[in-house]
């Protein structure tokens, strides 16, 4: 094997292991990254262009030299069952230079359990020439070609990585799945370098103090923590007096607290004056493997759940012997079969004898060995899909040299998925193959879990990147098969940028609804799957929809959504209808899962992140310090330009209560809305493109000019504080303004997508010919401006909101008179909303230019407009690995709740970054328990009451009142629904005894102002009470039923 500039040698193998004979199956990846021809790809290849509007997702994980270098890497994936497609389809779609699939045998029943691109028609047909072509679909950038023949060394040489997925001996074995188990293990050769081992982006920090010292001491601001680890390396850029430092070599640091690190010895250097930026560096990171016959003996585990310390060990061994049982009969264990399963036991205890390093075990788990027997033939969609996600990963770590390798061994089981009670076993009979495509996973769990998943009403909410991982599991594990049905709801169109990942979707697809095209998808895999999609945002305005019926009639819900709101909206949802939630989500590498069961778990909603900092409003007005400040002040200056005045405008022309609503907001804003209303249609208003023209270029001279002109009058570059020390200084950086040129390429690009933009407001005209600007430009009389004495620029946002911003009522009342009419007004504004992900509209050159000329003013370094688009756009970086591997773990927890679990350890929450790698599974947390009187209760539980009395009249709220104070022995202080206080101890009397002899529902639409739907059956109270001792207590909520 030749060198690469990578690794010398490197090797991922594994193995996948099915029914009958010669099925076990041996993954090795081996990676040369030397040059080779590009096999007729004219795309992928050292001189490739990198498609950043498929791949800009990904690029914001891998980046752009990862990406490079793996679009050099020809890869051979053989072995074409359920782990080979998996692995396929997630290397394809990360874009390497090509692929081919290579298997010798022919498609089986066993094999449609996971494999997705087999169908029944293509039983007996070649596995590898049958998948080819629909992988093929998956990315026009990787072609994709079948091999049937024997796999020889002249032909291996081709392929920078080989994935082998195929009968091998022992020695060769790395990457098993059988069924609930799973192992990987990884040798990339004795030397590797890891140029990136974590993939976050590099932290930075501002100084306040650097020591003359034999290891100088560096201070960072006590803004913020500095983050840094010791072992890292730094280096610096604009300190003042210490220039030694500045551009210095890469410097290794030792951490001495939060604030302050030590770095080399600084002496001999100058005096540190001022500031300066203090920067990590990624340095390149040399390691070694050890070969697989010595890590064998003395193996090196990654731990994935703490809670199962000793299993790896186990599992080593146990694996060991299934390879024993399959050499000595030329087939794997058959599923529940208590003769085999006692043979596997004995091979077990003689390999673990025969053992000599750390591998053996002192105490061999002899009922975890028997088990490992009865499921050994199966094979199963989840557990593939988890393994597959963490294997490509692997393969693109061999390609790129981006992420830390597994180190070496990684074992991982699911026997959770199993009955809950001890010594529960299935018969032969239960669990033998019917010809049927769920054969893989019968012969783990036997006919009963399938007739019950064949059953099953989910509601999927999302039909992204998860949402298609999902659907593909549902449709191989047969779920909705039968009786039951999948609905999918999805409101967004499918765009260039989702195909990276969103695999279910292809080029011709772009511009149709996600939630059809992604059903119809899934019906091609298992045509039994009953599946409906839906176009509806889910939230208050689809509960006509979404409701009670609808809700009741589902057996669990499934998250697929990319925002906390939507996701705790269905979370209430799920905890009011008492349904199984399924919650999971990714971000980049990282990636996690959370189970929430009804009367088990907390929900999703009980516990939260930490909201994102803010970026301090003065900091964005005139203090900005970092390109992510820039970049928001654009962002607002974009929705201040183009889409809030016209709005307003607009608003102001059709709505005749405009005027009344704005005069009632608070402090400065009517004042500052009217004004803007007012420039929209009197001053700035625009009558030729020329116009725009106009505009623009005096609204730079504004921004970039004479605002931070205006800035440097107020606070002079020479400035001292009340305490003597330099005004400007720390996070505050000195502008300095702007002189306009039209041979400036940024100025250009400013003036071309702000007057492009401006036009598009006003529906004017637009135009791109940069000749024909420059000469407009050149006929622009740009007023002259002299900084004013006496404006007030707010130093801090705590001086901001201590300002009393006075209004001035005369231009008040003179803008109300001078705005005109309707009627005079013949212009239609349009509101431009925020597209991120379309090159053509000038949204993101406004964004680029608006941030680096704002940048270029305060001499932050710019940034391209990848990362402006990540920044400015708020996107979350995905890679389909990692939503693989985190779907496969989600449906494993959807077994457990088919079978109806109870207990709270049969369930697992994890969290993974394949990155680091990192794995981490823990039983969920239970629902946090209450107590009022000797009543036990959880967010679970409530109250149930019968608005329709036997009567037939509904209940008063006298009678409400009296029911909890009879009933229950509480007295009600305070009621309400929703927003809506109903009733309160110090309500006025007169309101008070109005009230008290209404029907429930006729308070509620009074004081909600609202009618009640007729899909409403039930309303929800909140309470707050007293017990009999007049000590507040906390009660449930109310499900008041009225129909």
């Amino acid at each position: 094997m030749s060198s690469s500039p990578l690794s010398k040698k490197r090797r991922l193998s594994g193995t996948e292991t099915k029914t009958g004979s010669h099925c076990s199956s041996s993954n090795s990846v081996r990676t040369d990254l030397s040059h080779t021809p590009a096999n007729g790809m004219a795309k992928n290849g050292n001189d490739a262009e990198i498609d950043e509007g498929l791949y800009s997702r990904q690029l914001y994980v891998l980046g752009h030299d990862a990406m490079k270098r793996m679009q050099n890497s020809n890869v051979l994936i053989s072995g074409m069952r359920g782990l080979g497609v998996e692995i396929a389809k997630n290397v394809i779609l990360g874009g390497v230079r090509s692929v081919t699939v290579h298997d010798q045998g022919v498609a089986e029943w066993r094999d449609l359990s996971s494999q997705f691109y087999l169908r029944e028609e293509d039983l007996g047909k070649n596995r590898a020439e049958v998948s080819q072509p629909r992988l093929a679909e998956l990315n026009n950038y990787v072609p994709v070609t079948a091999y049937t023949g024997a796999l020889n060394e002249d032909y291996l040489t081709k392929f920078q990585v080989q994935v082998k997925v195929k009968a091998l001996s022992l020695a060769d074995y790395c990457r098993h799945t059988w069924s609930l188990y799973l192992l990987l293990f990884c040798d990339f050769g004795e030397e590797m370098i890891v140029y990136d081992t974590n993939g976050e982006q590099p932290l930075s920090a501002m100084i306040s103090m650097i020591t003359k010292d034999k290891q100088g001491v560096v201070t960072c601001l006590d803004e913020a923590r500095h983050g840094f680890e010791s072992g890292d390396y730094v280096t610096f850029t604009e300190i003042q007096g210490m220039t030694e430092l500045n551009g210095c070599q890469p410097v290794e640091i030792k951490v001495l607290g939060p604030y302050t690190f030590s770095i080399c010895d600084t002496a001999g250097f100058t005096d540190y004056v001022r500031g300066g930026i203090v920067s990590q560096v990624k340095m390149p990171k040399k390691i070694s493997f050890k070969s697989l016959s010595s890590s064998m003996a003395e193996p090196e585990f990654l731990m994935t759940d703490f809670a199962k310390f000793d299993r790896p060990g186990q599992l080593h061994v146990g694996f060991q012997a299934i390879h024993a049982f399959q050499k000595k009969h030329n087939n794997l264990p058959a599923p529940w079969c208590q003769t085999d399963g006692d043979e596997l036991l004995t091979l077990a205890k003689e390999v673990n004898s025969a053992q000599t390093g750390s591998a053996k075990v002192e105490q061999l788990d002899e009922a975890l060995m028997k088990k490992l027997s009865y499921v050994a033939a199966g094979d199963l969609a989840p557990v593939n899909a988890f393994i597959g996600g963490l294997a490509a990963q692997e393969v693109m770590k061999a390609c790129t040299g981006k992420f830390m390798p597994i180190m070496q061994w990684l074992y991982f089981d699911a026997l959770e998925c199993l009955a809950e009670e001890e010594g529960v076993t299935l018969t032969k009979e239960e669990c033998a193959p019917r010809n049927c495509r769920y054969d893989g996973q019968i012969a783990v769990f036997g006919t009963k879990l399938q007739d019950m998943l064949a059953k099953q009403r989910y509601f999927l909410v999302g039909a992204g990147a998860i949402g298609c991982e999902l659907l593909k599991n549902f449709a191989m594990i047969g779920l909705a098969s039968g009786e039951g049905e999948v609905i999918v709801t999805d409101m967004d169109t499918i765009e260039k940028s989702n195909l990276n990942r969103q695999f279910l979707f292809r080029p011709s697809d772009v511009t149709k609804m996600k939630s059809d095209t992604a059903a119809a998808a899934v019906k091609q895999m298992n045509p039994s799957i009953r599946i409906t999609g839906h176009q509806n945002r889910v939230g208050p305005d689809t509960e006509r929809i979404y409701d009670d019926d609808f809700f009741e009639s589902l057996d669990g819900v499934a998250n697929a959504l990319d925002n906390v709101d939507a996701r705790m909206y269905m979370d209430r949802r799920c905890v009011y209808y008492r349904k199984p939630l399924l919650e999971s989500g990714t971000l980049g590498t990282k990636g996690n899962v959370q189970v929430v069961i009804p009367f088990l778990t907390e929900s999703y909603s009980s516990s939260q992140d930490p909201p994102e900092k803010s970026i301090p409003i003065c900091t964005l007005k005139n203090f900005p310090n970092a390109i992510e400040h820039t970049l928001q002040w654009a962002r607002d200056e974009f929705e201040g330009l183009f889409k809030q005045p016209p709005e307003n405008a607009m608003q102001y022309l059709t709505d005749p209560k405009f005027m009344e609503r704005t005069l009632k907001l608070p402090g400065a804003q009517p004042m500052e809305v009217l004004e803007a209303v007012y420039k929209s249609l009197i001053t700035d208003c625009p009558h030729s493109w020329a116009d725009c023209v106009a505009w623009a270029r005096n609204h730079w001279q504004c921004q970039y000019s004479n605002n931070i002109r205006q800035l440097l009058h107020n606070f002079p570059p020479d400035q001292l504080t009340s305490s003597g020390a330099p005004f400007w200084s720390g996070p505050k950086r000195c502008p300095h303004p702007l002189e306009f040129s039209t041979s400036n390429e940024l100025h250009m690009d400013y003036i071309m997508a702000a007057a492009n933009l401006f036009a598009q407001t006003y529906s004017l005209p637009c135009s791109t010919d940069r000749a024909a600007v420059v000469k407009i430009l050149q006929e622009v009389k740009v007023p002259v401006f002299t900084p004013r004495s006496g404006v007030k620029i707010h130093v801090s946002d705590q001086e901001l909101q201590n300002s009393n911003s006075s209004v001035d009522d005369s231009r008040l009342e003179e803008l109300k008179t001078r705005l005109p009419s309707s009627e005079s007004f013949q212009f239609k504004l349009n509101p431009i909303d925020f597209e991120k992900d379309d090159d053509t509209n000038f949204h993101m050159d406004f964004i680029v230019a608006a941030s680096n000329l704002r940048a270029e003013n305060y001499d932050i370094p710019p940034t391209d407009r990848h990362k402006s688009k990540l920044i400015a756009g708020k996107i979350i970086p995905a890679i389909a690995t990692t939503t693989a591997a985190v779907v496969g773990l989600v449906c494993l927890e959807l077994i457990k709740i088919v079978q109806g679990h109870k207990k709270l350890e049969s369930y697992k929450n994890g969290f993974m970054n394949l990155a680091l790698p990192f794995f981490a599974f823990s039983e969920p947390i239970a629902a946090p328990r209450h107590k009022y009187y000797e009543i036990d209760w959880s967010l679970w539980d409530r109250f149930e009451v019968t608005g329709l009395q036997a009567s037939g009249e509904e209940m008063t709220l006298r009678q409400f009142l009296d029911y909890f104070k009879n009933e229950h022995k509480l007295e009600i202080t305070m009621l309400s629904q929703g927003v809506s206080m109903l009733y309160s101890f110090f309500m006025p009397a007169a309101k008070l005894k109005e009230r008290l002899e209404l029907p429930m529902t006729e308070i509620v639409t009074k004081v909600s102002k609202k009618k009640l739907g007729k899909h409403v059956k039930a309303l929800v109270f909140e309470l707050c009470c007293n017990d009999l001792s007049d000590e507040d207590v906390e009660v449930p909520y109310v499900r008041y039923t009225i129909r």
